[in-house]
């Protein structure tokens, strides 16, 4: 038997990235396996005429500071 496939884990600095500079899209949301939540980040950010990418840019900066550590699935960051 072969063992499972697993992926490999997402980068936390890209992850931190995408959510300060294309937060207000969900772009880290989509990256971290969260398509749902990337898509009422995107739909937030439409309606407020931008005021909601401040959601993806608190995020982002949680991510970089470690209090958001892993991804959708609860695999942790690399």
């Amino acid at each position: 038997m072969s063992s499972p496939v697993t992926a490999p884990a997402k980068s936390k600095i890209v992850a931190g990235l995408l959510g300060i500079l294309l937060g207000g899209l969900g772009a880290h949301s989509f990256y971290l396996g969260n398509p749902k939540k990337g898509v009422l980040q995107l739909v937030v950010s439409a309606v407020t005429v931008g005021i909601g990418a401040i959601w993806g840019f608190v995020e982002g900066v949680l991510i970089l500071v470690g209090k958001i550590d892993t991804d959708a699935h609860g695999r942790p960051l690399a």
